[in-house]
């Protein structure tokens, strides 16, 4: 079965810290974006990250986020199985620790990231252990990222105005105080909507926070997010420097929407009458001559085009990452 859990994505992060390449790890809301992304995954023979939100499971869930993290967790491990490349699952950006606790006794994450930064230090600390000491308690085979420092803009529930980038002796601290299995950092990148152009992207500080974590004995994968901005030569250039993670996920939502977008504009006539005609849609057009075409407006139609366009950005990403023909679970 190609969905794993924590040890076997630790496997993953091992072989990106030791060869340099990235992980990219995908936002997922909704079945189409996780179809192509599996399809593109399995193109290049690259493992693959799932990502859910609290906002994404509540989406799933119709206001319940367990639900949703069920049905999409259950959907996820089931097509899955068709791909020939180890497909993972994290929860990102978790701040509610009942909700955590709740995703680790289902167990159904390979990894939680905890993201208590924008916190004190201390709390941060406090609240980033909890979540460690609670996967250990539990015996669970999840892995836990946190994050030091504070990324700008707005991902779900977390508002930041200002970047402030990680201090690397105070992620030696946080690491060996927290022991966390992955540290996201703060280097300029940001949330939402960016240009790599305008970014003040710093890869000599992850390179400083890396040689900081190992000389303290700690190979800690790092983690960057905010990334959709990011160019492929400036990706390369942080993954020099120990970033394993790279989250994706504006990206995604912009060609799923462009994509739709384009469709339907193309094929306008098929779904929108022409201005001489009544726009009878409560009769579904009975009374006039012009009908809809259903090869045009059927959601499965878009939907595919959808699926094939992700699977393209992926296998880009993927071969940017340098993760492209490293999959170590392909069967």
């Amino acid at each position: 079965m190609p969905y794993y859990g924590g040890s076997e994505l630790a496997s993953v992060y091992e072989d990106a810290l030791g060869d340099g390449f990235g992980l990219i790890a995908s936002n997922v809301a909704e079945p189409n974006t996780a179809i192509g992304l599996m399809a593109g995954a399995a193109r290049v023979d690259s493992d693959l990250l799932l990502q859910l939100s609290t906002g994404a499971c509540s989406f799933a869930g119709n206001g319940d986020p367990i639900a949703g993290l069920r049905a999409m967790g259950g959907y996820i491990q089931l097509v899955a199985e068709q791909y020939d490349v180890g497909v993972f699952l994290n929860m990102d950006h978790q701040t509610d620790l009942g909700l955590i606790e709740r995703q680790v006794e289902l167990g159904i994450p390979s990894s939680i990231m905890v993201d208590a930064s924008h916190e004190s230090f201390e709390e941060n600390v406090a609240r980033s252990r909890a979540v460690v000491e609670m996967v250990d308690e539990a015996d669970a085979d999840i892995l836990v990222e946190a994050e030091l420092g504070r990324i700008k803009g707005v991902e779900d529930e977390v508002v930041a105005d200002e970047t402030f980038y990680t201090d690397p002796e105070q992620a030696v601290e946080f690491v060996d105080r927290t022991g966390c299995d992955l540290l996201a950092i703060s280097v300029g990148t940001q949330h939402g909507v960016a240009k790599g152009t305008d970014l003040e992207l710093r890869p000599d500080l992850a390179g400083r926070i890396q040689t900081a974590l190992r000389d303290h004995g700690l190979q800690t994968p790092l983690v960057l997010h905010g990334s959709s901005g990011v160019q492929p030569y400036q990706l390369r250039e942080m993954l020099r420097h120990g970033v394993c993670k790279v989250n994706k996920d504006t990206h995604y939502q912009y060609e799923y929407t462009r994509t739709a977008y384009d469709f339907y504009r193309e094929h306008a006539a098929g779904i929108v009458p022409p201005a001489d005609v009544d726009d009878d849609r409560e009769t579904f057009f009975n009374d006039v001559e012009w009908a809809p075409n259903k090869d045009d407006f059927d959601p499965r139609v878009v939907g595919r085009e959808i699926r094939e366009r992700i699977a393209d950005v992926y296998a880009d990403l993927a071969t940017s990452s340098g993760s492209a023909g490293r999959s170590r679970y392909a069967t």
